[in-house]
């Protein structure tokens, strides 16, 4: 299983959430899933990102992702949603091992584990 964690600004579309899981995704990754902060995964751009592809979406509220420790933690992040991780937090709550870090492709953020 593959989780990438995915942290968004709001109104993001597919296309952009889409373009930042594929720069990270390793090749070969399988059974692709999506993990996001509950607030973010009723939004549009992430629910037809993950529809697209036939993968899961699934929505972790801030006190479990505030829980993980993280690489790359961000004070910022913590201040507007709760926790001071989105995408690692949320790939690494899937299970796994961080692959890639905290990447941020115009206003997506992604980190994969596996």
């Amino acid at each position: 299983m593959t989780v990438v964690g995915v942290g968004a600004r709001p109104g993001v579309s597919a296309e952009e959430v889409l373009a930042a899981v594929d720069a990270v995704l390793p090749a070969g990754a399988d059974d692709v899933r999506l993990a996001t902060l509950d607030a973010r995964s009723v939004e549009s751009g992430l629910v037809d990102a993950a529809a697209s592809r036939g993968w899961p979406l699934t929505g972790h509220p801030a006190a479990a992702l505030a829980a993980i420790r993280v690489p790359a933690p961000s004070e910022r992040v913590a201040a507007v949603v709760g926790t001071p991780s989105v995408a690692e937090a949320a790939a690494l709550l899937g299970g796994g091992t961080l692959l890639v870090g905290r990447t941020v492709v115009g206003r997506v953020t992604v980190a994969v584990a596996s």
